[in-house]
């Protein structure tokens, strides 16, 4: 299964440059970023917990 773009999300204990040399492990270059807000509800209220951040990747050529 080779795809040409996948969303690579960076795992909650992880900086953002282990998730781009993650996507460069696998062969796929960062070419877009998107951020969601992650809630959880407490007391009955949406409380921000976390951002959620995912890269955007193509297939390198070789």
């Amino acid at each position: 299964m080779n795809k040409k773009t996948l969303w690579f999300e960076v795992k909650e204990h992880e900086s953002m440059e282990d998730c781009l040399k993650r996507m460069k492990q696998a062969g796929y270059m960062a070419v877009g970023r998107k951020e969601e807000p992650l809630f959880e509800e407490i007391n009955g209220e949406p409380v921000p917990v976390r951002q959620i951040i995912k890269f955007k990747g193509n297939k390198i050529e070789k």
